[in-house]
């Protein structure tokens, strides 16, 4: 199973991974290596389905890659053309020639996904035959179904079904994997190969994970996640006479009828071999998990979108203090810049937390005061704002005043700037446009305040190899505060972060009404309060950054609302 981590686009890049992944499985004398859905073009490609040259070029890779596989067979996800008609598929190789081409027969249309826009559906289930051993394929959504592809090929003899995948993470999207895959292979007496990619792409991350499932439903082998890595493993099936129930138009390519055993004598080179258990690493460890997916997430964004450096505003806060743990830990100290810019709001709490984290980050740390700047601000427009109270607006200059100095930053040094607002402020609104929302990647855009200190918790409670200096204990006990102005806290506005949090999420990530939220034993003054805090601000959120998604709603491609909408929710 090659566990890879393609990128969007770069078919030739990919091209050359799949060849090398590929030419590693031939060295071990596998008999069959699979690579995820939608290896050649990278997921999801969105409109670049709809460019014919796009296309064109996924169909010439796919010919490249067969003319380099000889021994071991390969399946391989693509794109397939029929007419104007486009297929999500997976494409059958060996010895030099595309032997079968499987579509996709069920398309995800929901949450992050929308194939149908693209994509047609296929209607035929297939086997291939390798080595006297049925194999059953699918993709992705195919194995979700009782009643899909999996169940008419284990009818007419597979005993093994790969599913080939590009299955984004969120908190908890394993355990529901593996509860399904279980089911699947109990159901049809069959063992399951589930290959999923790794790597960040824009808001999501595929978390790899990549497992095989015994036809008793025990995990047989699982793939470290968030890292890309060839998984060798050794099926025996011989001897089995598994009965024929049913054949309802399966397809079935025969690759060779000769048995090709693996030589036990040649050593496995050890860089092919996973670090393997009968147990995830990560399942008992959800803020590792999360970490990790952050870390994937900004390293990828970064690095595919051809960013070296990174700078970040540091604030003295909990949230400016996670993104850099991220950072450090996704790009590399001397890879990161922060930026302390001061007002006389600032608290010397503040002032004094910023330079310890900084310092104890190992990164470059630069202070640019903006007072001078929020005064020339006041004075400009004082004949403009003449007859007004002071107000939220005179606060929002200062966030203002940030954004333009951090973003002339990004312009003047191509850095990429790493916003800080987290999941809790962007629901309610509380962040400003242009102002600390200003950059190019929302690190921690979906993840709750909460969450918030438990990871940064969890930073500091890390040992062994991946020991990270500690993010100062005074960040973690403060009340949280934008500081712009004299005594502001985070609770003037907002009820405290537990109860929001758990608002939040009934509301944006359940789809509760407010009759509904409040039963859970909640005001409902404070819970209409909120529910109209959050719909008013989704024309803010639509100009955010994009982040990555961790929980099982994120905002973005996630969650899609109108940002004109007079519904009100009762």
């Amino acid at each position: 199973m090659a566990q890879m981590n393609p990128t969007v686009g770069a078919i030739e890049y990919n091209t050359k991974k799949i060849i090398r992944f590929a030419e590693k499985a031939r060295v071990v004398k596998a008999d069959l290596v699979v690579f995820p859905e939608l290896a050649i073009s990278g997921y999801p490609p969105e409109d670049l389905l709809l460019k014919q040259a796009f296309i064109d070029d996924n169909l010439r890779a796919l010919k490249d890659i067969a003319k380099t596989i000889k021994e071991t067979a390969a399946v391989i996800g693509c794109i397939d053309r029929e007419g104007d008609t486009l297929y999500n598929a997976a494409a059958v190789i060996y010895r030099g020639r595309i032997r079968g081409v499987y579509r996709k027969m069920y398309l995800p249309n929901y949450g992050v996904f929308d194939e149908e826009r693209y994509f047609c559906r296929g209607d035929k289930p297939m086997n291939i035959v390798v080595n006297g051993v049925k194999v059953g394929l699918g993709i992705c959504e195919d194995i979700w179904y009782e009643d899909g592809p999996a169940t008419d090929e284990a009818g007419a003899g597979a005993e093994l079904l790969v599913n080939i995948n590009a299955s984004p993470y969120h908190l908890g999207k394993d355990l529901l994997r593996e509860e399904i895959l279980s089911k699947r292979a109990i159901d049809n007496n069959a063992a399951v190969a589930y290959v999923n990619m790794v790597g960040g792409q824009d808001e999501l991350v595929f978390d790899g994970r990549s497992m095989i499932i015994g036809s008793e439903g025990e995990r047989v082998v699982e793939a470290r996640a968030f890292k890309e890595e060839l998984i060798v493993t050794d099926l025996d099936f011989e001897g089995s006479s598994k009965p024929v129930k049913k054949n309802k138009g399966v397809e079935e390519v025969t690759l060779t009828a000769k048995k090709v055993s693996v030589d036990r004598s040649l050593p496995i080179p050890k860089a092919l071999l996973a670090s393997l258990s009968n147990k995830s690493s990560l399942a008992d460890d959800p803020l590792r998990e999360v970490f990790g997916a952050l870390v994937l997430g900004t390293k990828d964004y970064a690095r595919k979108n051809g960013f070296k450096h990174a700078v970040i505003a540091l604030s003295g806060g909990i949230d400016s203090a996670l993104v850099l743990a991220v950072a450090v830990k996704a790009l590399g100290a001397d890879k990161v810049t922060t930026v302390f810019m001061p007002s006389k709001y600032t608290t010397k709490a503040s002032v004094r937390d910023a330079r310890d984290i900084a310092e104890n980050f190992g990164v470059e740390l630069k202070e640019i005061p903006i007072d001078d700047i929020f005064g020339d601000y006041i004075k400009l427009l004082k004949p403009a704002f003449k007859g007004t109270a002071r107000d939220v607006t005179e606060e929002n200059l200062q966030a203002r005043s940030r954004g333009n100095i951090i973003m002339a930053l990004s312009n003047k040094f191509g850095w990429l700037v790493l916003t800080t607002g987290n999941k809790s402020e962007m629901s309610v609104g509380y962040a400003t446009l242009y102002g600390d929302m200003a950059g190019g990647f929302a690190v921690i855009k979906d993840v709750p305040k909460v969450l918030v200190y438990d990871l940064s918790e969890y930073v500091n409670k890390r040992g062994g190899k991946e020991l990270m200096p500690p993010i100062p204990e005074s960040i973690l006990t403060k009340a949280p505060s934008a500081e712009l102005s004299s005594g502001q806290k985070d609770s003037d506005s907002l009820p405290p972060y537990d109860v929001l949090d758990a608002i939040l999420k009934s509301y944006i990530e359940d789809d509760m009404s407010i009759k509904e939220i409040v039963k859970q034993g909640y005001a409902h003054r404070l819970v209409t309060k909120i529910v109209a805090m959050v719909d008013r601000s989704e024309y803010k959120r639509r100009q955010a950054p994009p982040g990555i998604k961790i929980t099982s709603k994120a905002f973005g491609r996630d969650r899609r609302m109108p940002i004109t909408n007079r519904y009100e929710s009762k």
